[in-house]
């Protein structure tokens, strides 16, 4: 077990993308660690550990970002892309909010609370005397919640429903379970990050990145949705009624549904509705047969994915023939 005591709340620790480091960001993996006692561990030095399997003991109360993308092998970092094994973290004080974004494996041990938003997380039974835990929700659905006692939600055989009213992120990230994940309220950031199989509804509205990098799921929204949704998106589906921004910006596969008309970055361009698009409305989104025809649907164009943005001098972004 690695050990460290801090004296402040400590942005990022346990940070597989070190705040996401290839895009210029003030941390670098080597970087140490500040308000340390008698410790000088960097922030590598932790996600090393927990990547071998071991667990990392913090004195003291933490700050934004905890364990962000816990247990993926990032691309960005050299890594396959896929999920892996971790250890597990144990705080001694509070956690800041986002605690788990992205978190696929490991869990978060907690002598004190989680500040919301939370990420791909949930409280379960916990089995060390003293301490609040809490998992991956992916990692629970890829283990069919074996060696999980859920505390305030429900599962059954394919249907897990998240009803305790905490905002979440990423909810469902990474995920590859042929079953349904229902949310009863709204949810925070990026819902369906990168996600292969399953299905997730959510009972209310989504913020920002929601389906972004899809890849063969679906993630249903019966309200709003936030600006760069279904960004990037592989394939899959992603069902809303109304979108606050543009959506659909580099998407390469997949289909984007919205009952309102909506604001598509390239390479998304409006398409006609099929038999099995008005199928997949009327049974996802629970409206009747005409109602249904009266969807929009957005997919990539072949055309303008010849396109890329550049940003100009004063700020704007223009799309430029490759």
């Amino acid at each position: 077990m690695m050990k460290i005591r801090i004296f402040r709340p400590i942005d990022n620790l346990c940070d597989y993308t070190f705040n996401f480091c290839w895009n210029s960001s003030k941390i670098q993996p080597e970087n140490v660690i500040p308000y340390q006692d008698d410790t000088h561990f960097t922030y590598a030095d932790l996600v090393a550990e927990l990547k071998a399997g071991g667990n990392v003991h913090i004195d003291g109360s933490v700050g934004k970002r905890l364990a962000y993308s816990m247990g993926a092998d990032l691309k960005n970092m050299g890594g396959t892309g896929f999920t892996e094994n971790a250890g597990n973290i144990f705080v001694e004080g509070d956690v800041g909010p986002e605690a788990g974004m992205g978190m696929v494996s490991g869990c978060i041990y907690v002598k004190g609370d989680l500040a919301e938003p939370w990420g791909n997380i949930l409280e379960v039974i916990s089995d060390v005397k003293g301490y609040r835990k809490f998992c991956s929700i992916t990692d629970l659905l890829s283990r069919r919640s074996e060696g999980y006692l859920l505390k305030y939600n429900s599962m059954t055989q394919n249907i897990l429903k998240l009803n305790d009213g905490i905002l979440r992120g990423t909810i469902g990230s990474r995920c590859n379970w042929q079953g349904t994940i229902i949310v009863e309220g709204n949810v925070y950031n990026g819902t369906g990050l990168l996600m292969q199989e399953g299905t997730i509804i959510i009972k209310g509205d989504a913020g920002m990145n929601t389906g972004s990098h899809l890849n063969g799921a679906t993630v249903v929204v019966h309200g709003s949705v936030g600006e760069f949704s279904g960004a990037y998106m592989k394939n899959g589906r992603l069902a809303f009624i109304d979108a606050k921004g543009y959506v659909g910006a580099g998407m390469k596969g997949g289909f984007i549904y919205s009952k309102k008309k909506i604001n598509t970055s390239p390479p998304a361009v409006k398409t006609v509705l099929k038999k099995e698009d008005i199928d997949f409305l009327r049974k996802n989104m629970e409206v009747g047969r005409v109602e249904a025809m009266l969807y929009n649907k957005y997919e990539a164009d072949r055309e303008k994915e010849k396109y890329v943005a550049v940003k100009m001098r004063d700020g704007s972004i223009i799309m430029r023939k490759v």
